[in-house]
């Protein structure tokens, strides 16, 4: 039987529990107390991050008490207006890509473009991997290999108008502001920009970077373009943030057709001068460095992704345009059947910057004839529109709340939830091998692919925390790991709905019965054969449940596991665990959601 414990990972060692565990809201921050959950599995890299949190500081966060790493940002940004703008020219502008690897409508790169015009000095494109940045923030191997092949294709593009991208890997993460502030001064750049990231990490290196640059005589600016509105944009009639989607995607939708020109495309970059090909000659020549060894793929590997996902802003232009052509229309009845192929297939290019959401929102409304608006007219459209509109609410929500980004609950109440230690269960549940078939298809559609159905990583959040009885954090750390379209923001927000510890709780409780949610989603079990070739031979509804309905000697015969825990059992485990983590009655727990 799996111990009761705070989290686990399959491949951590097993460590005795303590004989008292304080409850994480009277941890003091920073302790270094072995009680705490990260301590048992390591969800928490030590090597990168301090201790988690004690509640009290996210209390702090909550109340306006602490600032925020965004509003550090805005503030260095704003505090240094005056002289950024004092700044004269120099020999080059630089902007730096990050998630942002396209030339079309990037609002940053434009900016730059147009500043290096007006000084009639050549623009510099650079990107710089850091194979620690990968590691700290679990980027998939898969996603570091989409974003390299998509480097190749942006230097070609940007080389056929003389504008030079540099590439290069610094190994020490600490190492990559100073690498690139001695490469500004080589260069002769006294303008630097880039689109703003909003993890916790990266608000707080733009924010140094900013005050850096400026000893040095460098403007350094960071916009907005990640988003379509700004995170803090957004209030309550009571002067609030939003914390529920429904309102927040009201004023979201209110506020573009007020602020049209948030959805206008940025120009493309100019051509360089042509005496760019000679003074940076050196940097046309440079080639695209290797995957790091920490994130490198078999040659087999990236054969397949590469035909599985093209990279770069074309493949994800001819993607959108086709998907709005084709299938939009249709998004809202088909979204939800995982062996369709009704979905856009564009995360990827939203997450690696290939495309930009405003693209997306702005081409989808204008083929949504004749009403072109954001939330009437064609029902697929509109909820197209909807959801991706999600993203921009999770950045939102990031930004706000800086500690989701610290391995927190955004309900961090819930931090005292008592989780199973079950290394077995946890590499079944990775592996796709629990005897459940629609999670195990998804999950070996993960491991195959990169890349899972969003109806699906739904079903298999729910079984793992609500299941399974395994800290929520540990899948979306496997996430993490394996999903090229990897997103912090959305991944976070995604597990915290599926565990009832995020954003929007409601109602309180949710329990996806994964029978249910098989039988209604795969009715034909076209997905679950798909991915669970065990199963291909087994007929009608038993595919669903093949010991329970008569096809357990066929599933046998075939190696198909039985279940590895009781979906009914599990689920009162879960709403009475989940009742003393809370400390709430039996009354507010109530019956949950059968969906």
């Amino acid at each position: 039987m799996a111990t009761k414990r705070k989290v686990a990972r399959a491949t951590s060692p097993i460590r005795p529990e303590p004989a008292k565990r304080p409850r994480q809201s009277e941890l003091v921050d920073d302790s270094p107390d072995q009680s705490r959950a990260e301590e048992w599995c390591g969800y928490v890299q030590r090597e990168f991050y301090p201790a988690e949190m004690s509640n009290e500081r996210c209390k702090r966060y909550s109340n306006n008490e602490l600032p925020r790493p965004i509003e550090v940002l805005n503030r260095a940004l704003e505090e240094t207006k005056e002289q950024r703008n004092r700044i004269a020219g120099g020999e080059a502008v630089v902007h730096w890509f990050k998630r942002d690897l396209r030339t079309t409508d990037n609002q940053a790169l434009s900016m730059a473009s147009a500043k290096a015009k007006s000084l009639g000095v050549p623009l510099i494109c650079m990107f710089i991997v850091s194979p620690q940045d990968y590691q700290a923030h679990l980027t998939s191997s898969a996603r570091v290999d989409f974003e390299l092949r998509t480097l190749e294709i942006m230097k070609e593009d940007l080389a056929e108008k003389d504008i030079p991208l540099y590439v290069t890997t610094i190994q020490e993460r600490k190492e990559v502001s100073g690498h690139m502030l001695q490469k500004f001064e080589e260069w002769g750049a006294k303008h630097v920009f880039c689109n703003i990231e909003y993890e916790v990490d990266e608000l707080r290196r733009e924010a140094e970077l900013v005050k850096r640059c400026l000893e040095k005589g460098i403007a350094f600016t960071a916009v907005h373009d990640d988003v379509v509105v700004p995170p803090g944009t957004l209030k309550s009639g009571a002067g609030k943030q939003y914390s529920v989607y429904s309102p927040w995607l009201k004023a979201w939708t209110k506020h573009l057709h007020e602020h049209p020109h948030l959805l206008e495309a940025s120009e493309p970059p100019s051509h360089n001068p042509p005496t760019a090909r000679t003074t940076f000659s050196t940097l046309f020549e440079l080639p695209i460095p290797s995957a790091p060894p920490n994130k490198s793929l078999p040659p087999s590997d990236r054969t397949r992704l590469a035909h599985l996902w093209p990279a770069g802003e074309h493949a994800a232009q001819t993607r959108l345009h086709h998907y709005l052509a084709t299938k939009a229309s249709a998004y809202k009845t088909s979204r939800n059947f995982p062996a369709a192929p009704a979905t856009a297939m564009l995360s990827v290019h939203f997450s690696a910057g290939t495309l930009a959401a405003r693209t997306a929102v702005r081409l989808a409304r204008a083929a949504n004839k004749p009403a072109q608006r954001l939330e009437t007219g064609d029902a697929g459209l509109v909820c197209w529109i909807s959801e991706i509109a999600w993203r921009d609410f999770y950045k939102h929500i990031l930004a706000q709340w800086p500690f989701v980004c610290m391995s927190k609950p955004f309900k961090y109440e819930y931090s005292d939830i008592e989780w199973d230690h079950s290394p077995q269960l946890f590499a079944k549940w990775c592996e796709g091998k629990t005897g459940y078939p629609i999670v195990d298809a998804a999950m070996r559609q993960l491991n195959s692919m990169g890349w899972m159905h969003n109806r699906c990583r739904m079903i298999v959040a729910s079984f793992l925390a609500k299941d399974l009885l395994l800290d929520w954090r540990l899948g979306e750390r496997y996430f993490m790991e394996k999903l090229i379209d990897g997103d912090f923001a959305s991944n976070n927000g995604g597990w915290g709905f599926s565990a009832s510890t995020g954003v929007d709780p409601q109602p309180y409780f949710r329990i996806f019965n994964p029978l249910l949610q098989s039988e209604k989603f795969d009715e034909a079990g076209e997905y679950i054969r798909k991915w669970v070739p065990e199963l291909k031979g087994v007929v009608g509804k038993a595919v669903h449940d093949p010991y329970g309905r008569g096809a357990g000697e066929e599933a046998e015969k075939s190696g198909y596991p039985r279940m590895a825990v009781e979906h009914k059992v599990q689920r009162e485990k879960a709403l009475e665990r989940y009742k003393e983590g809370l400390g709430r009655g039996t009354a507010n727990v109530g019956g949950g959601v059968r969906n």
